[in-house]
């Protein structure tokens, strides 16, 4: 279980994702938050300031990519970790040098997740 209060945003369209991964992280005693896409990411990332993003690259409207660059625009220190059901080496290497701190592969290994949540967090507060 996490020792941390870290506030943690999930950004995904299908809300089975987002149920999965609060029900995974609250558990683990991380602060979740939910978004459904990436105009509502923006909002939340001004108002809750989370200590890090759980972002879906395959989004309508405005994709992962796209929202990440907002983010880096409204929060550049705040860690994003890439999430996606597709593997694509030019999108995750894209994702990594537009600031995305990890990038991961549905379905989710949350013991691997929790291990980046945890250094990421760690690297922010230290």
């Amino acid at each position: 279980m996490a020792t941390t209060t870290a506030r943690i945003l999930c950004v995904d369209d299908e809300p089975l994702v987002l149920k999965l991964m609060e029900a995974q992280l609250v558990p683990r005693g991380y602060e979740v938050f939910t978004a459904p896409n990436g105009a509502t990411a923006l909002r939340l990332v001004k108002e809750i300031r989370p200590h890090i993003v759980l972002l879906d690259i395959m989004m309508p409207v405005m994709s992962g990519i796209e929202t990440l660059v907002e983010i880096r625009k409204i929060d550049p220190n705040v860690g994003v970790i890439m999430v996606t059901a597709v593997t694509d080496d030019e999108i995750a290497r894209q994702a990594i040098e537009l600031g995305a701190f990890d990038y991961v592969t549905k379905p989710i290994n949350f013991d691997y997740l929790e291990t980046a949540l945890l250094v990421k967090y760690i690297m922010q507060i230290g």
